[in-house]
């Protein structure tokens, strides 16, 4: 016991005081994240849209979310990770609070599109800075503190938004207009001096020595094959966004108040294992290995819903499914920051991002659609069959990758 407790303080030294601020300014703008959770919910049974339709208008947030992940890398690496991050916190406020004006298909999915374009220039950006701001020898670290605060803020949120919307969907559009807005000042005022001391020292650095042109990752095959397994884990993993919560809703009966519980429960659980996790698997693991393991029992965590959906199963399974997530999630920013070169990693964020974002299309209709047509088991089964497949080829894909960038001591 007292060796896990030092295992789990440990994790947290090292990490410098822009990667908690980046934390903080991540725990503020996700507590406010309660629309997403109940999207699906909030068309089916306030706007009352089919579920196949319902899968469609989804979809939007995830052609929305692929563009804001191009975009975002894209305009990194020319302009700057601050000012993308500002630029997409203040932007989103005013777009969060005109999604309740909306009523019919065309123009849900239209506010919805817009709107996830602009929220999702931030991803790259932030991954960005995470890696500028930590050590080499901390940044999956880095990231799993930053997750730490995605989950604690996700705790809050879907828990929040369960009561809220019980009262007003309104509200839910409206407080992550507060939150956006919140987090975008704490982050101005914090980084802007930083920023600007940043900007000089990479401006000398360049003057001293001559900047490498380095390989677009849209050409570079490797990271490609491992950016489409990513996609492929993103299409069962984020089906806890779409598919999870409708048949909390419709099949186990839950009301939407204990819906975000157990979403809230989720981010609970992460808040509270994922750095001593990361911690273990850094020492006693290779990447290999845990992208493997927490891939594959992601799909375990969805494939034992097939047989029985009890609270105390659901439970269990969402206990899986966090596990499966912390060691996999983190890792594979991990691995995208180690493919990429110095003057590159907005790009390759993006695109590692742009495979997170392409499931939120593909995944909502497509499993809205195998859950109308074959049931949920069905459903559940293949998430679990797909995910195993992917945990294999992982092992294999990863090591290979890496090979090219010196790092194969330390995934094999």
């Amino acid at each position: 016991m007292v060796k896990l407790i030092n295992i789990y303080t440990n994790s947290f030294k090292g990490l410098s005081e822009e990667s908690w601020m980046l934390a903080l300014v991540m725990l503020i703008n996700r507590a406010g994240s309660m629309v997403l959770p109940f999207l699906g919910v909030y068309m089916t049974s306030h706007l009352h849209f089919s579920i196949e339709n319902t899968g469609i208008v989804l979809s939007f947030f995830g052609i929305g979310s692929v563009i804001g992940s191009w975009l975002g890398g894209f305009i990194t690496d020319r302009i700057g990770e601050y000012k993308v991050q500002y630029m997409s916190l203040l932007l989103s406020v005013p777009l969060f609070c005109l999604i309740p004006i909306f009523k019919t298909e065309v123009g849900v999915a239209a506010i919805i599109l817009l709107q996830s374009i602009v929220s999702d220039t931030f991803r790259p950006a932030n991954s960005v800075a995470i890696t500028k701001y930590a050590k080499p020898e901390n940044i999956t670290r880095a990231f799993s503190l930053n997750r730490m605060a995605v989950n604690l803020g996700f705790s809050v949120g879907p828990a929040l938004g369960g009561i809220l919307s019980a009262i007003s969907y309104n509200f839910l559009f409206y407080s992550n207009a507060l939150a956006a807005l919140l987090a975008g000042i704490l982050y101005i005022s914090f980084f802007y001096k930083r920023n600007k001391l940043a900007k000089v020292k990479i401006t000398k650095v360049k003057e001293a020595i001559e900047v490498k042109k380095e390989n677009s990752p849209y050409r570079d095959g490797k990271f490609l094959i491992y950016c489409f397994f990513c996609l492929l884990f993103s299409m069962c993993f984020f089906q806890l966004f779409s598919t999870l919560t409708i048949f909390y809703k419709d099949v186990a009966k839950l009301s939407q108040e204990n819906i975000g519980y157990i979403l809230g429960y989720s981010g609970f659980l992460i808040v509270l294992l994922e750095m001593g996790f990361v911690q273990i698997a850094e020492k006693y693991f290779n990447l290999a290995f845990t992208m493997l393991f927490g891939t594959f029992i992601c799909g375990i965590a969805y494939a034992m819903m097939a047989f029985d959906y009890s609270i105390i199963t659901l439970i269990i399974s969402m206990t899986v499914l966090c596990i499966g997530e912390i060691w996999t999630l983190p890792f594979m920013s991990t691995i995208t920051a180690k493919r990429s070169g110095k003057n590159n990693k907005g790009a390759y964020m993006g695109l590692n991002g742009i495979s997170f974002s392409a499931a939120f299309i593909i995944t909502p209709y497509l499993g809205t659609l195998l859950a109308e047509k074959f049931g949920f088991n069905a459903l559940w089964i293949g998430t679990g069959v797909l995910a195993t497949f992917i945990a294999i080829a992982f092992y294999f894909i990863v090591p290979w990758m890496l090979k090219d960038n010196r790092e194969l001591d330390e995934v094999i």
